[in-house]
């Protein structure tokens, strides 16, 4: 397992604290779940464009179709 440090402002530290407070999550919890979205938008926009480059548009459409179920509005 890695260690990151990250460097931000104080109030937007205190804002994550109270979201993972709220959450019933620790910081640490709070940010894997942060990166786990984030690899998982970033793995099905690769994969469209990946389909994209080949021509295959109902397969591309196919990849926004689940994005959006998965993600909703959060997207946008």
């Amino acid at each position: 397992m890695s260690v990151l440090t990250i460097r931000l402002p104080d109030d937007q530290h205190e804002r994550l604290k109270a979201l993972a407070a709220h959450r019933g999550l620790s910081l640490n919890k709070l940010f894997e779940e942060f990166t786990v979205k984030a690899l998982a938008e970033f793995d099905i926009e690769t994969r469209f464009r990946v389909r994209a480059a080949h021509g295959d548009a109902d397969a591309g459409l196919a990849l926004l179709d689940k994005l959006d179920r998965h993600f909703g509005s959060e997207v946008r």
